[in-house]
């Protein structure tokens, strides 16, 4: 069930503003990262291999979500120079192709949750003093239609990466209920499926598309909503 808001107010430019994007060297990530940079902001584009960033209006890092010191080394980079973080996009994730539960392997899972999941967690627990050091500081999260329990894709294989997507949805509210008094937007969004990597060739919709709504929640200005899933541009069922 889609809710069309009434109460979103978006900053017109991120000018003032850094913003942390994982996974953004291809697909969704990488749109991501060059749209927040032409709206203004200082993109922080986070890789494997900081050379696959070529961008010249973004500052590559270092960045594996996995690696818990490059986690800390790249939220310390940008504390150094921005001094602030008021945008991260848990973008970075994996999505190993599996029947159902009995038939998963067990190593598919483990590394499922340990980049779809726990990246954003730990992530987010270190970049949280930044991002509650200004005002309205954002999270965006990466989830997706296979992730919703109430309504949407339930069943049909995949195990590991909808309980990952289950759990961002998790994180998504948890950080709203601990940290939205403070003033931090957190947000959930289920880009469609894409043609990336990941989505394969016979996905409907562009990189752009998919980016379009992880942008617009990264435009929101305090007071805006928080603690939901979103899809083109409107909340949804979890």
């Amino acid at each position: 069930m889609a809710d069309t808001p009434t109460d979103v107010e978006l900053k017109a430019d991120l000018t003032d503003d850094a913003a942390l994007v994982t996974g953004a060297t291809r697909g969704i990530g990488a749109e991501i990262a060059a749209e927040l940079a032409d709206l203004g902001a200082t993109v922080y584009a986070g890789a494997r291999d900081p050379d696959d960033v070529t961008a010249a209006d973004q500052r590559a890092v270092r960045l594996d979500v996995t690696d818990d010191a490059e986690v800390r080394a790249a939220v310390d980079r940008i504390e150094r120079e921005a001094g602030s973080l008021d945008v991260l996009v848990n973008n970075a994730g994996v999505f190993p192709r599996s029947g159902p539960l009995h038939e998963m392997d067990v190593a598919d899972f483990d590394r499922t949750t340990a980049v779809n999941l726990r990246g954003p967690v730990v992530l987010t627990k270190h970049a949280l003093p930044l991002l509650l050091g200004g005002t309205g500081g954002r999270v965006v999260s990466l989830s997706s239609g296979l992730g919703q329990f109430t309504e949407g894709e339930i069943g049909g294989g995949y195990p590991a990466y909808r309980l990952s997507k289950v759990g961002v949805g998790g994180l998504t509210a948890y950080l709203d209920g601990e940290y939205g008094e403070r003033g931090l937007i957190a947000n959930a969004v289920s880009p469609g499926w894409v043609r990336t990597d990941m989505g394969g060739d016979e996905a409907p919709r562009t990189p752009s598309k998919g980016a379009e709504t992880p942008v617009w929640l990264a435009r929101f200005a305090p007071g805006s909503p928080a603690g939901h899933l979103w899809k083109d541009r409107e909340r949804i069922s979890w």
